[in-house]
């Protein structure tokens, strides 16, 4: 019987949980680590056949493969031509393309906001530069984003077709995880999201990780649990989202949440709610495409112990030492021994928990700083 595939940037988290489900599944990505090569079989564009990361690369390297069904990850959310390509007599066990297609167009999202009263970014296309409010900040970002590379701020040049512009909003960044039938759907966790940390490496708007729980004082989190349940209820019902999926958001000093895009697949968050909540993330997301959804309540898991992931970004270029010593403990996304890291790449994940928020982003940055004297990238050197 063959096996399911699981294709995208990075499947090393859903793949880990599936096989933690019992579920037969082959990897295809870029990365190729050493603890996914160690639980599933692993096709690597970047070990196995020196291509660099593409949707159309992915493809490529799927018809060496013999599969029977298809999940994808980041960012082929981004590419459903890719996705239809990849399903094309298989079982797709995900959003389907014309879903794709329209939860990622942001001039769709942004109308469906309008319509709902949902706060969202003013967002300008190619074209439409002079609307933009010269006494507001406003971030250029790639119409096919992702991990937050490629953000920046504008300071007034044109857009190529490929950028578009959104109104930078101040608050908390943050994500929230679900699950959906197409019609209803059912919220699994809110996470911080670490933006730009130097801390770790990061730089301007770089994912560098997530913190579960979102951190909020007791009197403020039923009006925000609220907001975030209200808007993923409308995107689902309206977007027919099914699956795994997730949204950015940020909530703003006076509690406004804001949709910033939406994630149609499992995320990078969702790594944090198995592990904190004992959820098997490819169970629930396999479950949700037949229409099962789990009697879950977010309110009840939002005062902690807080579990973080940390993206680990090396500051030099690196040649890491023997990694075998990395496995089976909390470190993820583990390169090969003597692997080369360039500088502004991530070299692994680092996991961590705390009783407080506080007390895990402080392991975490033990974590980290474990990894760069490890491989000898002392923060300030390059």
């Amino acid at each position: 019987m063959a096996a399911t595939l699981i294709t995208g940037l990075s499947t090393r988290a859903i793949a880990q949980s599936a096989v933690r489900g019992g579920h037969r599944v082959i990897t295809l990505d870029y990365f190729g680590d050493r603890d996914q090569a160690e639980s599933v079989p692993n096709l690597s564009l970047k070990r196995h056949l020196g291509l660099p990361f593409s949707a159309q690369n992915l493809l490529r390297a799927s018809h060496q493969l013999e599969y029977q069904a298809v999940v994808y990850t980041s960012n082929l959310e981004n590419h459903p031509e890719v996705v239809a390509a990849l399903a094309q007599g298989k079982t797709l066990l995900g959003n389907p393309p014309h879903v794709l297609r329209h939860v990622r167009d942001w001039q769709a999202l942004g109308a469906f906001c309008v319509r709902h009263g949902i706060p969202f970014p003013a967002t300008l296309l190619p074209g439409e530069e002079e609307a933009a409010d010269p006494g507001k900040a406003w971030l250029v970002k790639p119409r096919r984003s992702g991990g937050g590379h490629g953000i920046d701020l504008w300071s007034g040049q044109p857009l190529s077709d490929e950028h578009l512009l959104q109104q930078y909003i101040s608050g908390q960044p943050a994500s929230a995880a679900f699950v959906a039938d197409g019609r209803r759907s059912v919220l699994l966790g809110l996470t911080e999201q670490i933006i730009g940390s130097e801390d770790l490496g990061g730089r301007g708007f770089a994912w560098c990780g997530n913190i579960l729980p979102l951190a909020l004082p007791p009197s403020h989190r039923a009006r925000v649990l609220e907001q975030v349940e209200s808007l993923v209820q409308g995107l689902v019902a309206h977007f027919g989202l099914r699956g795994a999926s997730g949204v950015d958001l940020i909530v703003s000093p006076d509690l406004q949440v804001y949709l910033i895009e939406v994630n149609p697949r499992y995320t990078a968050s969702m790594e944090l709610v198995e592990r904190a909540y004992g959820l098997n993330l490819f169970g629930l997301h396999l479950a949700a495409l037949e229409g099962r959804l789990p009697d879950w309540d977010l309110a009840d898991h939002l005062e902690g112990p807080w579990f973080g992931k940390g993206i680990v970004y090396a500051h030099r270029t690196v040649t890491v030492p023997d990694t075998a010593g990395w496995l089976g403990g909390e470190r993820r996304d583990v390169p090969f021994s003597a692997d080369r890291v360039q500088a502004g790449h991530p070299v692994c994940t680092v996991l961590a928990e705390g009783a407080e928020r506080r007390q895990c982003w402080d392991r975490l940055l033990v974590a980290a700083n474990a990894v760069r004297q490890e491989i000898g990238d002392s923060v300030g050197e390059g």
